[in-house]
């Protein structure tokens, strides 16, 4: 009786250890690199709009968008230069990590 007890605690353990697995792989940010144009920027809602084409890793088509921007990346980024932008999903919203000229 103690060897099945056994093999079904090790049973339980190896699916607690799967589903485990399974929701860190669905929770893990989704970041993808592309380029596109500035179009507006926020710095007090710490906002940027960005022109850019079909971003697939995260599953954007070419659109123009608001994202999340920490203002200190900014550096002498305006409206209308033409950036490369490395972003992610977090949170449901958009955030831009990395950007430059």
């Amino acid at each position: 009786m103690t060897f099945y007890s056994s093999r079904l605690a090790s049973a339980a353990l190896l699916g607690l250890a799967l589903s485990t697995t399974a929701y860190v792989s669905v929770a893990q940010v989704q970041e993808a690199t592309a380029t596109g144009e500035v179009r507006r920027i926020d710095v007090s809602a710490q906002k940027i709009t960005l022109k850019h084409g079909s971003i697939d890793a995260l599953q954007l088509p070419a659109m123009t968008l608001v994202y999340k921007i920490d203002p200190a990346l900014l550096g002498d980024i305006k409206p209308g230069d033409k950036v490369r932008f490395t972003a992610k999903r977090e949170n449901e919203q958009y955030v831009v990590t990395k950007i430059q000229k």
